[in-house]
């Protein structure tokens, strides 16, 4: 199998890691571990894991050239992003989550226009019109809460924050990508991620009652930490060395279905007809940024 290959096996496999987890995780919020706590957990777990793995390959240095760009795609990646998905998923629904998944792509062309000087056609600013209407559509649309979804309109802010900081973090971390072993990228993330949210996460996480929680919450815990969180950042870097960051994105294509399908089949959140169009939407907005134009 070639390289090419196992790239886009990896950048499935997160996703589908990635899809589950918006429904695994809203069902341990808030009663047993709140948002910013599953945080704490998250990046101390996923930092040990990476150092552990890093004793067993060759020593890398960083260069002090990338330490400004180590730590902005830490601050992105490993706080902003991961503190507005958890938030925004304690205070809204699955569902919703694994749509504004989709915009991911449309917001990395975005900031490629804006910071990296790509070139956008009408084609491409018809998708990101198109991408972000639905994503306003959801924004607005279905606020009436509930006793799992307590505050769906700032949860939903939260899903549009988190998608613009990890589009971010992909662009940012990219170079790094290239440059240096994925396990030495990400146990220096973590570590800087664990240090950034620390007072923000302690808190939450020392509330965390360990000895009368169920092992239904257990296991969606440790999957978190293992498959959220250390298998998904391998196989996406692991992408990244391999695939254009455009293609990585785009796997946000199957996420909202992974999610949407998880969470009905799973009886955690329901499906209507303006969350489907809404993330009709979208995806049609996705499709036209990624398409790419025909040779003439």
């Amino acid at each position: 199998m070639s390289t090419r290959s196992w790239a886009l096996l990896a950048a499935g496999g997160a996703t589908m890691i990635y899809g589950l987890n918006h429904t695994v995780a809203k069902v341990v919020m808030p009663v047993y571990v709140g948002a910013f706590g599953f945080i704490f957990i998250r990046t101390a777990g996923a930092a040990i894991l990476f150092w552990l793995l890093s004793l067993v390959l060759p020593k890398e240095r960083i260069e002090r050239v990338d330490y400004l760009r180590l730590f902005l795609a830490a601050l992105m990646g490993m706080c902003i992003n991961m503190l507005s998905f958890f938030k925004g998923l304690e205070l809204s629904t699955p569902v919703n989550s694994g749509i504004f998944a989709t915009t991911n792509p449309i917001i990395i062309l975005l900031l490629s226009y804006l910071f990296l000087s790509e070139k956008i056609g009408m084609r491409k600013f018809l998708g990101i019109t198109m991408g972000f209407a639905g994503a306003l559509i959801l924004v607005l649309y279905g606020t009436q809460n509930t006793a799992s979804a307590p505050n769906i309109l700032l949860g939903n802010i939260f899903f549009m924050i988190n998608s613009v900081f990890f589009s971010a973090f992909i662009i940012v971390v990219k170079p790094l990508s290239e440059k240096y072993n994925t396990v030495t990228i990400m146990k220096w993330l973590f570590l800087i991620g664990f240090v950034l949210t620390f007072p923000l996460t302690i808190g939450e996480y020392a509330a965390v009652d360990w000895r009368n929680m169920p092992f239904d919450v257990l296991w969606r815990v440790a999957f978190v930490v293992l498959g959220t969180t250390f298998s998904t950042y391998l196989l996406n870097l692991y992408a990244l060395k391999n695939l254009q960051a455009s293609t990585v994105g785009a796997f946000a294509y199957a996420q909202p279905i992974i999610a949407i399908g998880y969470a009905v089949y799973t009886g955690n959140d329901s499906l209507d007809e303006v969350k489907a169009i809404a993330c009709l939407v979208i995806m049609t907005g996705v499709y036209l940024v990624s398409k790419k134009p025909l040779k003439v």
